[in-house]
């Protein structure tokens, strides 16, 4: 970790405050439906979609039947709670990654909402010949857990020290899964620094999708969000390339190295 990710503060109070408009993102979800159903469909590939701390398969619900309608095969994790990396976490979530890749002859694409996220881009470096790629929603593997909102509750509900936990699920967060990854991050999210939730330096295969005005507990159903990720997942297996942000596209998915 460099000095300068090191000393990133978490997000301010006010946009902590404004995450309650994750409420009015769902609903704009599913008013967007009918174009999302413009979304390039997949080849039937397994998906498996990891929750955010605290949060359960619930909260992907949306996500994973809209994934479902174009012909993935959706998994939740299927551990209840996200509360951390409790004893048998880790271990239960390589054996599902094992289990999916088995039953359907496939890779398995991990799509990891906040805390979901660094499990993806750690389950992608133990399992590299299981996993096809790794999306990541606001998720801060690229910097200190202080840099949000959440490591207290993390630490508390865990039973760890965050920066410990960097030692399991093969080792330093910050260091790009062995397959090809997609970092999408907002700069209003209220919970994570958008800072360390991207890729410092984009390569041949990792790059970054910033949401304009998204919350971090609406990255699960943010319509552009969703279309990203469909975008991303209908690529065929290795053939991968990094998001095409021309046309229409530039209106909504902005250069992610702009300087403001």
């Amino acid at each position: 970790m460099t000095a300068a990710a090191a000393t990133i503060a978490p997000p301010s109070g006010l946009l902590m405050a404004l995450e309650m408009r994750a409420i009015h993102e769902l609903g704009a979800f599913i008013g967007a439906l009918p174009l999302l159903r413009l979304a390039p469909r997949g080849d039937g590939h397994p998906v498996l979609v990891l929750p955010g701390l605290l949060a359960s398969d619930s909260s992907t619900v949306p996500l994973r039947r809209f994934l479902k309608s174009k012909g993935y095969q959706a998994h939740g994790w299927k551990q209840g709670n996200n509360f951390g990396l409790r004893s048998g976490v880790e271990e239960r979530m390589v054996a599902q990654v094992k289990e999916l890749a088995d039953r359907y002859g496939r890779k398995v694409s991990l799509v990891g909402w906040s805390l979901g996220g660094l499990y993806a881009r750690q389950l992608a470096k133990v399992l590299p010949d299981e996993v096809r790629g790794v999306i990541s929603l606001g998720s801060p593997f690229s910097g200190s857990p202080h840099a949000t909102n959440a490591w207290r509750v993390y630490e508390f509900v865990s039973g760890h020290i965050a920066e410990e936990d960097e030692e399991h699920l093969s080792g330093h967060l910050a260091e790009p899964p062995p397959v090809p990854s997609t970092a999408i991050f907002s700069r209003t999210d209220g919970v994570c620094a958008w800072q360390v939730c991207r890729e410092p330096r984009e390569s041949a295969f990792a790059e970054n999708i910033e949401i304009p005005g998204a919350s971090h507990c609406g990255l699960g159903h943010h319509p552009a969000v969703v279309y990203a990720i469909a975008d991303r997942l209908a690529q065929s297996e290795g053939e991968w390339k990094k998001f095409d942000r021309s046309g229409w596209r530039s209106l909504v998915y902005p250069d992610p190295d702009r300087r403001d």
